[in-house]
């Protein structure tokens, strides 16, 4: 019997045959925390003594309070600044990007152990690794130890066919999904996304399905590790990094979902689930105060290339905020060179440096009682960003832009369609 892509890495970081509900001890390549978690994990090696790193790549980012708009913060950095510095670990500054971002960038290669101090570390799982969100504890000890202890999920494959329609994008796609599966739908299973859709999808939007696994509840989003892999590795001057991982053919899944993407349309999940997804049909016309273009699910590249073909020579509503934020300074930079940023300004969108942004709440964009916001960010729960009285609406770059537009939740298929070229006689 053939192994699905969580049994083959499991297999080989943890020397033994793993199938799907053992319990394994693998080696962990990577190790994370950001400035929300980073903290707590930190201090609990400074009570059990423990001063030094073990696990090959430990880093430490400053991303959701960047640059930090409280004292506490502040003093929180200073900490993980002190410890990188004497532990070994590195540092990743204010200003450098988000840990998901910078983990996929910089980082994280096919076959890897992944485990962060946060949930979207699973975003890592586009590039062939088995990459988790752990408990800082949990994550702490595995820094520190450079192994820690799995149980090997059963897998979901989810194969999809056929071609999205212009305005469709993978992050309509990952909330239809969320929506058919629920919250908890998935819990503790690896996705393992294929077929011919995903294998001609980019790696930037292979990413946004790793990074929602776990909105299913799932333990790990996989994608094999192919030529748009080593593409993406070469563009990051990583080309050593890349070799292939593909699940076997005859691999037992407990359960296979087929999606066909010619069918799909925009979706946009409601307050304050993300799976309460719902077409586009159900949420054109909904105002909106605030629209936020970023986050480690949509601030790379191409999500502010689909944005700004939308936006350029165009205006957002006047009652309507823009937000815009690169997910990296590699972003940022790619974003300046041509000349993406310049398209936001005009538009009359705000600018932000490289992070977290409004996403969490704890700074920048914070919305008051009662405002809308549309974001292509990954979670909508309440209080998400910083008021619970405040409601947020999660959608694609493309709808987002778009509605930004019009000051109201909008198709982007209306602006996005292209004509049918005329029949020759």
């Amino acid at each position: 019997m053939g192994k699905t892509l969580a049994e083959k890495i499991l297999t080989e970081k943890s020397g033994q045959d793993a199938r799907a509900g053992d319990i394994v001890i693998a080696k962990v390549n990577v190790a994370a925390f950001q400035d929300g978690t980073g903290p707590l994990g930190v201090r609990q090696l400074q009570k059990m003594k423990i001063s030094k790193v073990k696990a090959p790549k430990s880093i430490f980012f400053l991303d959701h309070a960047a640059p930090s708009p409280r004292k506490e913060l502040s003093n929180d950095h200073i900490l993980l600044r002190e410890f990188s510095r004497k532990s070994g670990a590195t540092l990743s500054e204010v200003g450098d990007g988000v840990i998901h971002q910078r983990l996929v960038e910089t980082f994280v290669k096919p076959g890897d152990v992944v485990i962060g101090g946060d949930s979207h570390t699973c975003t890592s799982g586009a590039l062939g690794a088995f990459a988790t969100g752990m408990g800082s504890t949990d994550v702490a000890i595995g820094m520190a130890m450079g192994k820690t202890w799995f149980r090997v999920p059963q897998t979901f494959r989810i194969e999809v066919e056929g071609r999205f329609q212009p305005g469709v994008l993978s992050k309509d796609l990952i909330l239809y999904l969320i929506g058919q599966l629920g919250a908890d739908g998935a819990t503790y299973k690896a996705l393992e996304f294929g077929g011919p859709t995903i294998d001609r999808l980019s790696m930037e939007s292979r990413f946004v399905l790793s990074n929602m696994a776990v909105e299913a509840g799932a333990k790990v989003g996989l994608i094999a590790s192919d030529k748009k892999t080593k593409e993406y590795l070469k563009s990051q001057g990583r080309i050593r990094d890349w070799r292939p991982i593909t699940p076997d053919k005859d691999a037992e899944y407990e359960r296979v979902i087929r999606i066909n993407a010619d069918k799909l349309v925009p979706q946009v999940a409601f307050p304050h689930t993300v799976d309460n997804t719902r077409p586009i049909t159900k949420a054109k016309g909904i105002k909106i105060d605030q629209v936020f273009i970023g986050t480690c699910t949509n601030g790379r590249i191409e999500d502010l290339k689909i944005a700004a073909k939308i936006l350029k020579n165009k205006k957002r509503a006047s009652h309507t905020r823009l937000i815009v934020v690169p997910a990296s300074r590699k972003v940022y930079l790619e974003a300046m060179k041509l000349g993406l940023l310049e398209i936001f300004v005009r538009a009359g969108a705000i600018i932000m440096g490289p992070g977290c942004g409004p996403c969490v709440g704890v700074h920048q964009g914070v919305l008051g009682d009662g405002e809308v916001c549309l974001s292509t960010a990954n979670r909508n729960f309440k209080g998400r960003m910083g008021n619970p009285k405040g409601f947020v609406y999660l959608a694609s770059p493309a709808t987002a832009a778009y509605s930004a537009i019009m000051g109201k939740i909008s198709d982007p298929r209306e602006i996005m369609a292209q004509k049918k070229p005329r029949r020759r006689r």
